[in-house]
């Protein structure tokens, strides 16, 4: 969820194309101001004869998989970084210590232990848990931050540069302090925070207060990947604290190990733990419209079991819907174990320490325990639960238990990630285009994320909407109106183990608070518009996901299609409008009865007009899948409501009044403008086509709204929109700007996503892009064919072992456009194609050129 800007306008395609930024590993571009050779040194290099030219360009070949330097105008110089393979590596490192990823040349180390580095996995080494951290917050900030999860993992645990909170990240890799680690359950930079729990380690004075106890280190210091983090943190005249961390999906596990200045200094390690913490809600959508949030917290010290246990009640995102969804009753809690005995402990409020206290209730609370003189090395377990202090050390037990090292916790996590990372694999990518695939990878990974807990008498977990805990497998974490675009249908590929849970989950949503999720946050936010839950569960049935109840899927969608909700005609249920009932189709009176949404009775009509008719479409699936046909017609007309927002005197979709007059083009948008949401159509091209007067007339269109620079790759829904070239008889467009968008939008460093990263769509854009095909109707689970990024890609399926393979000798080579594609040895013609085709595994035998073709027209 990005705010709209607007870019430069590309060239138009029938001028030449400047190369696109690839920030590739071992290219440099040049300077503006070019070098001609003497003829001297061009005599010389062709007395080398044909043989010793060939030896010296394969050499470097090797070593650089994109040599070629491109003169870029505008944009960065990237620097080409080494390949992590033993062989390809020059300098020799010190004893004990590999490679654990490659050079994203950010300044931070890359060597580790060998431990941190197993399993050894091709995928987990391109890996760059900073892509997405850079640019300013919170909107052309990709969002990411270097966390240490398994996938889908209750709990991130990542350093902390600065206070998290809605339209904020707890690290930004500008800073230069880190002021503890956090267990995080923010699912994006505009969500808030759900019950995080904060640790801290330093020697001599303890500090608790957030801002004071920051500790500077240095970039060069810091190594940070999927599965483990480290860091040097100067603690001034009393020395320094390596922090090494990594976890499984409900516990941390971290190392502190102590350096006093000298042998003799007397000073004690002490540990932080911040129970309840100041921090800050946000009216509106201005990241300046905050005021304090003071959550309630408890803290205990148990000196006789050596545990540190606490609790806190903290949900930003409280305010957004009302009573209808308290959760007041929510917790998180967290339990501390230590492998050295601690002799001293005393909890603090707002900073100010009350010396031998060991327990306490209340605002700013923290506690802290502290070691011998000379300790030198503490680890620590912290179990989280929304459950109880008991269960958060059930979770200790079961996936960290005493004795356990933290390489071995590190080891299974990563195993985690290679698991899936590994079904990926690519012939033909810069290092920077593997930095980009892999991390894209492990994006899609993240969310939703699990937030049952394996209790005793089987898997639990507490209910927001029923405000106790009850018994089965939950996610939170759904970020549904960008998701269902393309994530959803990349996890039924690669993490088909998990969506079948993952839409039982919705469904107990819907049993437990009456609704299908929006966008989930432990309950309902009411964020964005849409009931595109509908889409999900329709791809889900089509493709046939098991797991779920279709039945009582159908009763679900159903409802979001036919039942407005409450007070429906009295509220505008604006963006972040705080104490509203659930919103789902805000609007759907005046919808069904007029075939859209009003723009002077709710906000953001003209988004939800557009989307609404595509519910209604992915309804439909549903419908005729368990045999509601009559309904199912009703669905399919509606599904076509878009037309009535089209408005053939400006050529562009436009919000109108209750009236039937329209509101202005610059009215009624989410996310995008009257461009992007003119081309949201994505279940019915045919019809967009005849509403416009024909393919050329579309296509005109869309060589506007691209060469305008109204395509902006930041908000979803313009990742259709170069797909729908082909679908109007022009598939060298489609392949161009396809790649193109993949060039500019994405690279290997911490400014390597144009917009925020949306739980995983701008990657799944990426993968499936790169794949060559993306799934524009994702309900009716087919995908709109590309062109692949890569001479060979290749994609393993989890559940069957087939596999994917797209072969497109050139395609690495700048060789775009596509004069035929043979699936499984025979042509295919059609455009279009379905999921089944893809889930068969296959060959798929791109035939690439360098100029435009007829195939697909």
């Amino acid at each position: 969820m990005t705010d709209l800007r607007r870019r430069q306008a590309p060239p138009p395609l029938e001028q030449p194309i400047s190369p696109i930024p690839q920030f590739a590993g071992a290219q440099r571009r040049t300077l503006s101001k070019s070098w001609r050779p003497p003829k001297t040194i061009v005599l010389l290099l062709l007395a080398l004869g044909v043989t010793g030219v060939y030896v010296y360009l394969s050499s470097i070949l090797e070593n650089i998989p994109f040599f070629a330097s491109r003169l870029t105008s505008g944009s960065q110089n990237h620097q080409g970084f080494k390949k992590i393979r033993p062989h390809d590596e020059s300098t020799s490192l010190p004893e004990g210590l590999v490679y654990g990823h490659a050079d994203f040349q950010d300044g931070r180390s890359r060597t580790c232990r060998l431990e941190f580095a197993q399993p050894e996995s091709e995928g987990c080494a391109w890996v760059n848990v900073n892509l997405g951290n850079g640019g300013p917050e919170p909107n052309l900030s990709g969002g990411m931050i270097p966390a240490v999860a398994p996938p889908f993992g209750m709990t991130r645990w990542t350093p902390q540069t600065r206070e998290n909170y809605v339209s904020m990240c707890p690290y930004n890799q500008t800073d230069s302090k880190i002021h503890g680690l956090i267990g995080t359950h923010q699912p994006a930079i505009w969500m808030g925070e759900s019950g995080s729990v904060e640790i801290h380690a330093s020697l001599g004075r303890v500090i608790t207060d957030f801002q004071k106890r920051g500790l500077p280190f240095k970039r060069k210091d810091e190594y940070a990947s999927a599965n483990y983090y480290r860091n040097l943190l100067d603690a001034g005249q009393d020395g320094k604290v390596e922090i090494e961390m990594s976890a499984s999906s409900r516990v941390g596990h971290i190392r502190y190990t102590f350096h006093p200045t000298s042998a003799t200094a007397k000073v004690n390690p002490h540990v932080v733990l911040q129970a309840s913490r100041k921090t800050w809600i946000l009216h509106g959508d201005q990241p300046d419209d905050k005021v304090p949030y003071l959550p309630k917290g408890h803290i205990e010290i148990d000196i006789g079991n050596q545990e540190v246990r606490g609790w806190n009640d903290e949900r930003q995102d409280h305010v957004l819907v009302g009573d209808e969804l308290p959760a007041k009753g929510f917790k998180s809690y967290f339990v501390a174990q230590f492998s050295q005995p601690f002799t001293h402990g005393a909890i603090s409020h707002s900073g100010m320490i009350e010396p031998d206290v060991l327990k306490g209730d209340g605002e700013v609370l923290a506690g802290y325990v502290q070691f011998e003189e000379g300790t030198p090395e503490v680890e620590v377990r912290v179990g989280v639960s929304f459950i109880s202090f008991e269960q958060a050390s059930r979770n200790i037990d079961l996936e960290i238990p005493q004795g356990q090292t933290l390489a071995r916790t590190s080891q299974r996590t990563r195993s985690e990630w290679a698991e899936k990372l590994d079904l990926l694999s690519v012939e033909g990518a810069t290092p920077s285009n593997l930095t980009v695939l892999y991390t894209s990878f492990a994006h899609t990974l993240v969310y939703p994320y699990e937030i049952s807990e394996p209790t005793p008498n089987g898997p639990a977990y507490y209910s927001g909407y029923l405000d106790k805990v009850v018994p089965g497998t939950s996610y939170s974490g759904y970020s549904i109106w960008d998701t269902f675009r393309a994530q959803s249908a990349w996890l039924i590929l690669v993490a088909p183990e998990r969506v079948g849970a993952m839409i039982q989950s919705m469904m107990q949503d819907y049993r437990e608070g009456g609704w299908l999720p929006m966008w989930k946050n432990i309950v309902e936010t009411n964020i964005m518009v849409g009931s595109h839950a509908d889409s999900m569960i329709a791809q889900a049935m089509k493709i046939g996901v098991q797991g779920f109840d279709y039945d009582e899927a159908w009763q679900a969608v159903r409802k979001n299609a036919f039942t407005p909700p409450d007070r429906d005609t009295e509220l505008r249920f604006g963006d972040r409008e705080e104490g509203t009932p659930q919103e789902v189709r805000a609007g759907l009176t005046e919808y069904m009865k007029l075939g859209y949404v009003a723009d002077d009775l709710h906000t953001e009509s003209g988004s939800r007009t557009l989307n609404y008719a595509y519910d209604d479409h992915a309804t439909s699936i549903v419908a005729s899948l368990v045999g509601a046909e009559e309904v199912a017609k009703v669905l399919r007309e509606r599904a076509k409501n878009y037309r009535y927002l089209y408005n053939s005197k400006t050529g562009h979709m436009e919000a109108r009044n209750s009236d039937r007059s329209w509101a202005g083009s610059e009215k009624g948008w989410t996310e995008g403008d009257h461009w992007a949401y003119t081309l949201d159509v994505m279940h019915d091209v045919p019809g967009l086509i005849d509403l416009m007067g024909g393919k050329d007339k579309l296509v005109e269109f869309l060589d506007k709204h691209f060469e305008g620079g109204h395509n902006l790759h930041t908000n979803e829904p313009s990742h259709h929109i170069p797909y729908i070239y082909i679908l109007a008889g022009q598939p060298h467009k489609t392949q161009e700007w396809v790649r193109r968008i993949g060039e500019s939008d994405y690279n290997h460093t911490a400014d390597g996503l144009s917009g925020n990263e949306d739980c995983g769509q701008m990657s799944a854009w990426y993968l499936f892009s790169a794949m060559g095909l993306y799934p524009v109707d994702p309900a009716n689970a087919t995908y709109v064919l590309g062109a692949p990024f890569f001479d060979t890609l290749t994609l393993r399926l989890p559940d069957s072992g087939k596999r994917i393979e797209v072969l497109a000798k050139g395609a690495s080579s700048n060789l775009r456009f596509v004069k035929n594609l043979r699936v499984n040895g025979r042509d295919q013609k059609d455009v279009v194609v379905d999921h089944n085709l893809l889930s068969g595994g296959g060959r798929w035998e791109w035939e690439m050129k360098g100029d435009h073709q007829v195939w697909g027209m």
